[in-house]
């Protein structure tokens, strides 16, 4: 049976090849998108659907009363000021949300574990995640010629190469963590922008051009005109994506591009929940003023996803 991962790039291949995009897809491994939703300043649909993980987590949290969302992210403001001096700082907020978002990808893992160490031995081997993923089509290669499962395989396989640290083909947790999502990693970074331009660079030069970096996001159909952002996106990489003029992205180019390392997501969301809570601007939050904003906290990436919300055994 083809492993649930498998199924989800079929099924993004499938609507690629059968439907125009109406609006841009994005590239940038820093960050998942948060929500399908655009943002809208004037509700908070957005963020409980981002920051809570989804649409269902987000269902559920609007099913509590406020009083007692209040009284669990009273608890959650204790743990975020780290030195206990009754006031949470930009930095200690911004602590807080990089631990939750190292905790949630922990709980991807494990949530994904006993699907893959079929064995039980707490280890993953490259077989068994071949066997899981790819076991349709390792059982009759000529089941489904449609899609190129060999080519998929391998660049598994070597990625899971590259994950595997002690090179024994089995991986630990943090080894699998680390293959599942290399771009939280700084040795697996290089795979992640291979893999982007073997995507992306048809015709094989080892570059992604202008017609390329655009192709990849959008597909014109005869007699329309280009979308506003395309024309945007065009300018973008002539002043900034080509960062030496020459025309084309090479591999650190590109890596500027999908692993952008001049921002600081966690540090953004740190100042965006500071700019909507601190009524004194004083720079720091009491309790009592992020208890004032519940609506925009409980919505953040600051109570873990709303995990730590809906966890009853903790409060």
């Amino acid at each position: 049976m083809v492993h649930v991962r498998l199924m989800l790039v079929l099924l993004c291949a499938v609507a690629a090849a059968s439907s125009k995009p109406t609006e841009k897809k994005s590239r940038v491994h820093a960050e998942e998108p948060l929500s399908q939703l655009k943002r809208d300043e004037n509700n908070f649909d957005y963020d409980h659907e981002a920051f809570l993980g989804g649409q269902e987590q987000a269902q559920t949290f609007d099913q509590l009363p406020p009083k007692e969302s209040k009284r669990r992210l009273g608890i959650i403001v204790g743990r975020i000021d780290v030195n206990s001096d009754g006031y949470v700082s930009e930095e200690e907020l911004k602590a807080w949300i990089h631990a939750a978002q190292s905790r949630h990808i922990l709980q991807s893992v494990q949530s994904q574990w006993s699907d893959f160490d079929l064995n039980k031995d707490d280890r993953v081997s490259w077989e068994e995640y071949k066997n899981v993923t790819y076991g349709t089509y390792l059982e009759d290669p000529q089941v489904d010629s449609e899609y190129d499962y060999s080519h998929m395989m391998a660049r598994d396989e070597r990625r899971f190469k590259v994950a595997d640290a002690d090179g024994d083909m089995t991986a630990d947790r943090a080894e699998f963590t680390a293959f599942l999502h290399p771009e939280e990693h700084e040795h697996m970074k290089h795979i992640v922008v291979q893999e982007t331009m073997e995507d992306i660079d048809k015709n094989g030069d080892g570059f992604i051009d202008l017609k390329e970096y655009i192709g990849d996001m959008y597909t014109m159909e005869d007699a329309e005109a280009d979308p506003e952002w395309v024309e945007s996106e065009k300018q973008q990489f002539t002043e900034f994506r080509d960062k030496n003029k020459d025309g084309k992205m090479d591999l650190e180019e590109t890596m500027d591009w999908i692993l952008p390392t001049d921002y600081d997501h966690a540090q953004a969301e740190a100042k965006h929940l500071m700019g909507q809570a601190d009524t004194d601007k004083d720079g720091q939050l009491t309790k009592e003023e992020i208890l004032d904003k519940f609506d925009v906290f409980v919505g953040s990436q600051v109570t873990d996803y709303g995990e730590a919300l809906m966890r009853h055994d903790e409060f």
